[in-house]
């Protein structure tokens, strides 16, 4: 599995450790099912935690992205990619949302609670932002989105180990009330072989060859290996928190502590052909940056694809097929 909840939060583990034989996934394996919990039907709030300390240029790609769920870019598009998570229901048969909007920001500097946090710290983090003065953000149980942000030289516990990412859900105990959340660290000095891939790669994988000749580090699109690689995984969350924001809706497996959520279903593809190393047909800029997507402000991205319930299987719309 790409997935390994630990403290029963949801987590993106390392999918670079399995990139070299990972393979889409036949249908008849595929044991995805809707477990009758609620899924993100209403126009969404993002309200971005920027923790720690910043560069400007990295915030504006991740600014970008976020951007472009909701507005028009050339296809194929971030808002084209973002239609196979809406084609997910609730139990009303309703969609996920395709509308989002940047509703506000925080800059925690001060690093609030220190520059090691455990994974439940993550939620100390949203309370201290919900609370903050004299700028706050406000406490959005209806329409929120909380997306927890930190910089390269933030220490989270087991990531750049076990976990580049996760979503999960506040505890009214420590927040007041219950919304979803994300959190995706940095891994530009850390960890970028396992969490920024394909543009960075792990110690093992430096100099294997596959059947197409040697494993090379594809380019950056926006030529930040930390923040280029930071947003396939927040596509990766954002797209799980829509579809399973209570760990309650979509997922394949039994248990729901260890759920495969629909973008686990197809970690380390990006393009038509995936696996064994390869992460796809993707496009190629002039000078060999790697991307598959389109984003506002001439932006281009690489983001993992989702799993489609219709054509059950990985799909994205730069698909040859």
């Amino acid at each position: 599995m790409s997935r390994l909840c630990l403290l029963l939060l949801s987590s993106l583990s390392c999918f670079s450790a399995i990139a070299l034989s990972w393979q889409q996934p036949r249908p008849e394996t595929v044991d995805l099912a809707y477990h009758m919990g609620p899924v993100l039907t209403s126009p969404v709030n993002v309200y971005t935690i920027w923790y720690g300390h910043w560069e400007a240029a990295p915030q504006g790609i991740i600014r970008d992205f976020l951007l472009s769920l909701s507005a028009p870019s050339p296809s194929p598009s971030v808002g084209d990619w973002w239609r196979t998570v809406r084609l997910y229901t609730d139990q009303t048969g309703s969609n996920v949302t395709g509308s989002f909007v940047l509703a506000g920001e925080l800059h925690d500097s001060a690093y609030s609670h220190g520059a090691t946090l455990s994974r439940l710290a993550i939620q100390s983090v949203i309370r201290s932002a919900v609370a903050a003065h004299p700028q706050r953000l406000p406490l959005d149980p209806r329409n929120g989105l909380y997306l927890v942000l930190t910089s390269p030289d933030v220490e989270v516990e087991d990531f750049c180990r076990e976990v580049c990412g996760f979503h999960y859900f506040t505890f009214p105990a420590v927040v007041g009330v219950t919304v979803p959340y994300a959190w995706v660290g940095h891994s530009g000095s850390q960890c970028p072989g396992m969490c920024a891939y394909p543009f960075a790669l792990p110690e093992y994988m430096v100099g294997v060859h596959n059947a197409s000749g040697g494993v090379r580090a594809l380019g950056a699109p926006n030529r930040d290996v930390g923040a280029d690689g930071m947003i396939s995984v927040i596509a990766h969350e954002l797209a799980e928190t829509s579809s399973d924001p209570l760990i309650n809706a979509w997922y394949a497996g039994d248990d729901p502590a260890a759920p495969a959520e629909i973008a686990d279903l197809c970690v380390g593809v990006y393009g038509s052909g995936a696996g064994g190393g390869y992460v796809g047909s993707v496009f190629k800029g002039s000078e060999g940056e790697a991307y598959n997507l389109h984003g506002v402000n001439g932006r281009r991205f690489l983001v993992q694809w989702v799993w489609n319930p219709v054509k059950m299987t990985c799909f994205g719309p730069n698909a040859m097929d």
